[in-house]
């Protein structure tokens, strides 16, 4: 027959006291008496009492629970946010609840609803590139959970988040190529709503022209960041009436599928034509021919100093209505990693 587990109430009986000397001896309260102490967590020792967690969590109103929604969780750089970010909730004694949105609004919406109703402490998000509404994070505000974005951060006011500098990562990515004699220089960019987006666009803009170089609308090309898309935009390159000698991609994996479809258009690889990416992936060391450099965007760090930001704002009162909220903006500075082949 399964044993039923030893409640405080039961401890209390055998002892003669009050359920609520009980609980406070287990708590080690400084109001109660150490023999009374010591005879209680024996007992509790000798009857494999475990605390009822969800009367605690009731008690609490918390549940120590962080919820986390990446795009996706196979892709190292996400696969590297979500140790920092586990690493970090552990220290503090919560649990991650993980969900990935692959790239969909509605999966990420669904993910938001089901942490909702489990009743998460807080919520991290790196949103989906395909989201344009933002209706879902403002429900969270609504039920009083405060919530972190890092890396693709949506276009809200007033929120709390911690990205990487991609615009100084993109002028140094630009600067390098210049250094190497390059002056066409083309452009792979992500989805144009997404913000990071925006920002290499930018630093790309200002890198060029800083460096007396013409900006040529037609050399910066977006996106979708599947292998079919990245293919598009080569192509769409390679047409253009100013061959570019040098191209900078979203990413490590843009630039791999790049590199692969310029090896198909019969272009020799860093000589023909070079490429500098970001993230700073590992797989890129596999390649025969890796990116020149690649932009480091610290995605430990990222995921670490978004848990510290979430674990701060739960920890405040949660009865504080006040408006003058002051937001976090943290923002990771970048480093170009060059490549060199041994």
């Amino acid at each position: 027959m399964e044993q039923k587990p030893t409640t405080i109430k039961e401890i209390a009986k055998r002892l003669n006291i009050s359920f609520s000397t009980v609980s406070r001896a287990l708590h080690d309260h400084p109001n109660i008496g150490l023999r009374t102490k010591m005879r209680v967590q024996q007992l509790a020792k000798e009857l494999n009492y475990e605390p009822n967690q969800t009367a605690i969590f009731f008690q609490q109103r918390k549940t120590f629970t962080i919820g986390v929604i990446l795009p996706e969780l196979s892709e190292a750089f996400f696969s590297t946010s979500i140790n920092g970010i586990e690493d970090t909730a552990e220290k503090n004694k919560y649990t991650v609840l993980l969900g990935q949105s692959h790239d969909s609004e509605e999966r990420e919406k669904k993910i938001v609803e089901t942490m909702k109703n489990h009743r998460v402490d807080g919520v991290i998000i790196s949103i989906s590139k395909n989201t344009v509404n933002y209706e879902h994070f403002e429900s969270l505000k609504k039920y009083g959970i405060p919530v972190v974005f890092f890396d693709r951060i949506p276009k809200m006011n007033d929120i709390h988040y911690v990205a990487c500098n991609m615009i100084s990562g993109t002028i140094q990515a630009v600067n390098f190529l210049i250094k190497k004699g390059h002056r066409v220089i083309g452009m792979i960019n992500g989805p144009e709503k997404l913000f990071a987006s925006q920002e290499r666009k930018d630093g790309y803009m200002q890198s060029m022209t800083k460096n007396r170089l013409k900006f040529d609308p037609s050399l910066v090309v977006n996106s979708d960041l599947t292998l079919e898309g990245t293919q598009l935009a080569m192509e769409e390159l390679l047409r253009s009436k100013r061959k570019p000698t040098a191209i900078v991609t979203f990413n490590d994996y843009v630039a791999l599928d790049a590199i692969q479809f310029a090896q198909k258009r019969k272009r020799k690889i860093n000589k023909d034509i070079c490429f500098v990416s970001f993230a700073n992936l590992p797989i890129s060391s596999y390649s025969a021919y890796p990116p020149l450099a690649s932009v480091e965007q610290h995605p430990y760090i990222q995921g670490q100093k978004a848990t510290e930001i979430l674990i701060e704002l739960m920890n405040k009162n949660k009865d504080d209505n006040t408006q003058t909220e002051a937001y976090y903006k943290i923002i990771v500075e970048s480093q170009l990693i060059p490549h060199v082949k041994k």
